[in-house]
């Protein structure tokens, strides 16, 4: 027990060193998305970044980042989503089934998120580490076991919002590299896309403040 919470914390704070120094390279652009790469970093996947303006309030963005049974409406090749556990308002975990193009298999994870807000500047802040054995493993499914997401919401004033998204993988499963830049290049920007669409529905617009 004690040898698997070490390897835990090495493997979550050398998470956090990436997203924190990441040497980023500009990649792709399109409709005011930004998407960056690591290139220098010593990960199979190299880690990610993406930057964008979306018009709604940091609330607004964080209510749908919490609706994680909606995520298969937005989030880019997402299957299906459970919520599996909530604690609070702001601090959930839940499982997800992600699709693969043919000959892959289909992926799967769970998720722990936690959100947290900056009394002083209001920047929210979204932590979204994988836990491997949240859920049991399934036979038909190859688990992701080590990916960590990072969503920082910054108030740009006129009910608009600055956000910069990190992301971390180590793949499982010896998933072909066309496929796994696939994921890299194409969906963030597509998450992106439908999440700036998404967050204009009214169940969101209308979303009351988490942090009083």
């Amino acid at each position: 027990m004690k040898l698997k919470l070490i390897i835990f914390f090495i493997l979550t704070f050398t998470t956090r060193i990436v997203i924190a120094q990441g040497a980023w390279t500009f990649k792709t652009e399109s409709s005011g998305i930004k998407v960056y790469v690591d290139n220098k970093s010593a990960m199979k996947v190299k880690p990610i970044k993406v930057e964008s303006s979306i018009n709604a309030t940091p609330t607004q963005i964080a209510a749908v980042l919490l609706d994680v049974e909606n995520y298969p409406d937005w989030v880019y090749k997402i299957k299906s989503t459970s919520l599996v556990k909530q604690t609070s308002a702001t601090d959930l975990f839940y499982y997800a089934e992600i699709n693969m193009p043919w000959p892959a298999q289909n992926r799967d994870f769970a998720a722990h998120i936690t959100v947290t807000q900056n009394p002083e500047t209001k920047v929210i802040t979204i932590d979204a580490p994988s836990v491997a054995d949240l859920v049991p493993e399934k036979e038909d499914l190859t688990r992701v076991k080590r990916s960590h997401g990072k969503w920082i919401l910054i108030p740009d004033g006129n009910n608009k919002t600055k956000v910069t998204y990190y992301f971390t993988l180590e793949p499982d499963g010896g998933a072909p590299a066309w496929i796994i830049n696939l994921f890299i290049t194409d969906g963030p920007m597509q998450s992106f896309k439908k999440l700036k669409v998404q967050v204009q529905k009214p169940a969101y617009r209308n979303a009351a403040n988490l942090f009083r």
